[in-house]
């Protein structure tokens, strides 16, 4: 199914309310996008004021999600999609559902911003912690890019970037766990290091569930807890 497929019917006015919905999604994952890198800095900076900020504003990302959600409701009664319509609707629902649960990570990044800001700060200012933000970040802006072009090809490269995710938190890890092995003292903020990290691994791994929406709503086929390889087959199967 190509761009072009949606949009296409005799009514002009279902056509603007899909591509309506398309744009909000994408407005909904820039906020999301500007939450992360909030947090991040709030953190990296030990900026109180902008962690803060983002622990006040995650309220706009649950009220976007409401919001979407209401109307694909409104839109699955109204026109009774099939098709590549109905997977569009679909696939924005659960969308939707994981860029929620992105803003719900990058709160908890910056409730570790908070608690990091009160403790003595090492001297390159958490910048593992700022080198994975940034990728994580970077990751859901494709996944987003990928879901506005329906770029199956683009899909994959963004879900292949999750093995790197997951190879720099099993590092933050190992770092942090012999640092407490030879610093008691360094305990509670190397945890605080931790659930940080982990909430970004977890952004990671919701930005790769996007891109197998993207697959789905292209190909129609359901990519989700397979394998890469397995993944890989799938999408670039002959339909």
């Amino acid at each position: 199914m190509e761009k072009s497929d949606i949009g296409h019917h005799i009514s002009q006015q279902y056509n603007e309310e899909l591509e309506e919905l398309r744009n909000r999604v994408l407005a909904m994952g820039g906020l999301v996008e500007k939450q992360i890198a909030d947090a991040v800095g709030a953190l990296y900076e030990g900026d109180i004021e902008l962690a803060d900020h983002v622990i006040t504003s995650d309220y706009q990302v649950n009220a976007m999600e409401v919001n979407i959600d209401e109307e694909c409701t409104l839109i699955l009664a109204r026109r009774q999609p099939a098709a590549g319509d109905l997977r569009l609707i679909v696939a924005v629902i659960k969308t939707i559902t994981d860029l929620e649960r992105i803003g719900d990570q990058a709160e908890k990044v910056a409730h570790m911003a908070l608690r990091l800001a009160d403790a003595e700060r090492p001297k390159n200012g958490y910048l593992e912690l700022r080198n994975m933000g940034k990728q994580v970040k970077e990751m859901l802006h494709k996944a987003l890019d990928a879901y506005a072009r329906l770029d199956v090809e683009a899909a994959l490269n963004v879900a292949h970037e999750d093995l790197n995710v997951d190879s720099q938190y099993e590092a933050i890890m190992r770092q942090r766990i012999t640092h407490m092995m030879e610093d008691p003292r360094s305990i509670a903020r190397s945890l605080d290091v931790m659930w940080a990290a982990r909430a970004l691994e977890r952004i990671g791994d919701h930005s790769r569930n996007i891109c197998e929406y993207v697959i789905y709503l292209v190909k129609g086929k359901d990519v989700r807890h397979i394998s890469l390889k397995q993944m890989e087959q799938t999408a670039m199967e002959e339909d």
